[in-house]
């Protein structure tokens, strides 16, 4: 694919939810061992959030620190694979909560977990093309699972939002590359009216997750020339902590490089967000000139990957607002009972 010309971040911003939930309270429900969980506690949202709630805060984080009048952004493009309403857009309340206006163009992803960096990847060519100053890609979801399932250990709740806009000397990072790879794998999917959502179990991981997040960063190298040793930082989608760490054996990657990324083992795997708190947490800590490579993973099945390289704004605008692991800390635990009040699993 072609090189991204003239789009940089300028902000960025992450939200997780106080309430969490220890995998270790989840076996005990089901009778497992707490040696079987695949993290370690989870963030749940409470029954006052959703996935517009939560866009609406990890969005505010990155307008201040863009520093800009949000009235300047001309787009609000939100994905996610939970959102509150069936017919209804996200991103117009997204908009009207932010004092952003009506002249936009807004819209919904829907890719599970790559619905984010879908967002991102549609706002990167509007800022290219000239067509907006402005515009925010969000990645948020209150992720589903079914009480005894696999995925109840894992699905979490969290968002993510980037303002991207043309690239000047005060850009936080910018935009060198992006591949996407996709096939038709039937790994994980939810009918219409159902509550949650399936999956082929081991099938997510292989032939799902790892061939095309291999495929995609494997790719993206071999088209544009670069190398692993390239990069400071690898981000993977991370549904647990070992799918990210076995890509990178996969690829050569040091771990070195990878540990900083990985969100999944307190926070759980926030699916449109996933990637993208990774990305938040990562750019909490990077340097200027530093090169990361960005991949996301999105069951039916797809993945896009990113060559981003921090920048000398870096320094000054990520002080503008409380860093990832912020929220890390601030948690509030509950025990079952509470989380099936919490995410609406108790029906009466």
């Amino acid at each position: 694919m072609p090189q991204i010309r003239d789009a940089a971040i300028h902000g960025y911003g992450g939200y997780v939810p106080r309430l969490r939930i220890k995998a270790t309270e989840i076996a005990r429900i089901w009778g497992k061992e707490s040696g079987e969980v695949p993290i370690k506690e989870k963030a749940v949202a409470a029954i006052d959030e959703d996935a517009i709630t939560m866009a609406i805060e990890a969005s505010r984080y990155a307008i201040r620190r863009a520093g800009i009048d949000a009235a300047r952004i001309g787009a609000v493009h939100v994905g996610t694979e939970s959102k509150p309403y069936a017919v209804k857009p996200s991103g117009t309340i997204v908009a009207e909560a932010l004092g952003i206006g009506s002249n936009i163009t807004s819209a919904d992803y829907e890719f599970a977990c790559k619905a984010g960096t879908e967002a991102m990847q549609s706002i990167i060519a509007m800022v290219s093309a000239g067509r907006i100053e402005y515009g925010l890609a969000i990645g948020s979801d209150t992720a589903q699972g079914r009480p005894g399932d696999a995925l109840e250990y894992t699905a979490a709740s969290g968002a993510a939002a980037l303002v991207i806009g043309r690239e000047t000397r005060d850009a936080i990072a910018r935009f060198e590359y992006s591949v996407t790879y996709v096939t038709d794998t039937p790994d994980f999917w939810r009918r219409s009216y159902e509550r949650f959502p399936m999956h082929t179990s081991r099938f997510t991981g292989e032939p799902a997750y790892f061939k095309h997040t291999v495929t995609a960063v494997k790719n993206l190298l071999a088209e544009n020339g670069y190398s692993i040793n390239d990069f400071d930082y690898f981000i993977f989608h991370q549904p647990n902590v070992k799918f990210p760490l076995t890509a990178a054996k996969i690829l050569s990657i040091p771990l070195a490089k990878v540990e900083p990324g990985i969100v999944s083992d307190v926070v759980g795997n926030t699916y449109a967000a996933c990637s993208m708190l990774g990305l938040v947490k990562v750019l909490d800590i990077a340097k200027p000139g530093q090169r990361i490579l960005m991949t996301s993973f999105g069951s039916g099945a797809g993945s896009d990957s990113f060559v981003i390289t921090v920048e000398e704004g870096i320094e000054e605008r990520r002080e503008r607002a409380p860093p990832l692991v912020a929220f890390f800390s601030r948690n509030k635990v509950i025990d079952y009972g509470m989380y099936l009040k919490m995410r609406d699993k108790i029906r009466v």
